[in-house]
């Protein structure tokens, strides 16, 4: 059952908590992404794409979430599902690990897969788009299963790795697996 604080949509405190005291954790793991040059568009760096796959998967099966890692004509979809809660609402969470080449890299101040903290603010490919954005709704999940033991919902994650190539193998996995999308 869910206090009617948590049914409000505040946090409990004990979460917040958690997410304090693993920050340094988090931004470690959000760095280590980060130096993955995922650049979807140059077939010089399939290897370093499907990397990307391979640690966004890693970071559900920590949470024991039902993954997989769906291989494509393009890159791997990654799909993944929290443990089930009775009677709770389903979410569906799109992200994707895959990033735009640096060019032009004289632009760049710091190296862009070496990520670089000025002013409070995180420097590198994909810090806000996608991975940093997505590392945040692996990390919140997290908080809530290592300090509730449970969510106050279901998720279901979808991260891919053609966002920044027009996610073209995208369409055809919504369509052949749209039951295991379904959500509220």
């Amino acid at each position: 059952n869910l206090s009617e604080k948590t049914k409000m949509g505040k946090t409990p405190p004990e979460v917040d908590t958690y997410i304090k005291d693993h920050r340094s954790e988090f931004e470690e793991d959000l760095f280590e992404l980060l130096r993955i040059p995922s650049i979807s568009v140059d077939s010089q760096y399939k290897e370093e794409t499907a990397r990307a796959a391979d640690w966004v998967a890693t970071q559900f099966d920590r949470l024991n979430f039902h993954t997989e890692r769906i291989e494509t004509s393009g890159h791997p979809i990654i799909f993944s599902q929290s443990p089930m809660v009775e009677g709770a609402p389903t979410a569906l969470v799109y992200g994707h690990y895959d990033v735009q080449p640096p060019d032009p890299l004289d632009e760049w101040i710091s190296p862009p897969f070496e990520p670089n903290v000025r002013e409070g603010n995180v420097y590198a490919r994909g810090a806000t788009d996608d991975k940093g954005q997505m590392l945040t709704h692996f990390k919140s999940a997290e908080a809530w299963m290592k300090t509730k033991g449970s969510l106050p919902l279901n998720l279901i994650y979808l991260i891919e790795g053609e966002e920044e190539v027009g996610s073209e193998n995208l369409e055809h996995f919504i369509e052949k697996f749209q039951d295991k999308l379904a959500c509220d």
